[in-house]
């Protein structure tokens, strides 16, 4: 009895013996494989299917978004008022002040005369006289015609004053009435025994041309001028 019990722990002791001389080599043998142990993290990336990164978008600074309040319109009902730089009157003003109305002189209150002059040659004088009670202004320059003509003669543009001539009673106002053109070519001249003056559109003086007035195409009429000498230059 007692030998059996030897015979069966022999094996049972060369069993844990052998058991503790293989874990010996495998922790001091270095070509030893190690022991099987959990599936690192990259057998188990390549073990279970993944869905493909997306690919990073870049990074950039976004600029400021755009302000979300629309800048204020005027509305369409009400327009901007329209701002005019004032224009300087022709008669002198400066443009801050409107411009005096003017009184034109006219048959009623003025008296036209037309006359010879030494010199330049070939010209008359026109002098327009205020006969009335009141002040009145020498407009612009005056149509002038000859006889039974229709069509005014030229008005002579460069003669025109810095301000339209005021004559109070009894004072004169001054054009030149040039009878003659460019000498040569067919200028259809002629001889003439009256002077027709308008004053204004509606105003007309018809007076007597002096003694052999000649006139041809080229005739033209200064604007009227305070000084007879400054008529007489043109």
């Amino acid at each position: 009895m007692r030998l059996s019990v030897r015979t069966l722990a022999l094996p049972a002791a060369a069993l844990a013996a052998a058991l503790s001389l293989t874990a010996c080599q495998s922790s001091s043998d270095p070509d030893a494989a190690p022991a099987p142990t959990s599936a690192s993290p990259r057998q188990t990336t390549a073990a279970t299917p993944t869905t493909p990164a997306t690919p990073a978008t870049p990074t950039t600074t976004a600029p400021d978004p755009a302000p979300t309040t629309a800048p204020a319109t005027t509305p369409a009902t009400k327009p901007p008022k329209k701002t005019t730089a004032p224009t300087p009157a022709d008669n002198g003003s400066n443009g801050d002040d409107p411009a005096p109305a003017l009184t034109p002189c006219t048959a009623k209150n003025v008296k036209v005369v037309a006359s010879k002059v030494s010199r330049p040659i070939n010209h008359l004088a026109l002098t327009v006289t205020n006969v009335g009670d009141r002040p009145c202004d020498a407009v612009g320059a005056p149509f002038v015609g000859f006889d039974q003509s229709q069509a005014p003669i030229r008005i002579v543009e460069e003669s025109k004053p810095q301000a339209v001539v005021t004559l109070t009673p009894g004072e004169s106002a001054y054009a030149s009435l040039i009878l003659t053109g460019e000498p040569g070519g067919d200028t259809h001249g002629m001889t003439v025994r009256t002077v027709k003056v308008n004053l204004t559109t509606d105003s007309m003086v018809t007076v007597p041309a002096p003694t052999g007035t000649y006139v041809d195409d080229g005739a033209a009429v200064s604007y009227w001028q305070r000084e007879l000498a400054d008529a007489l230059q043109y």
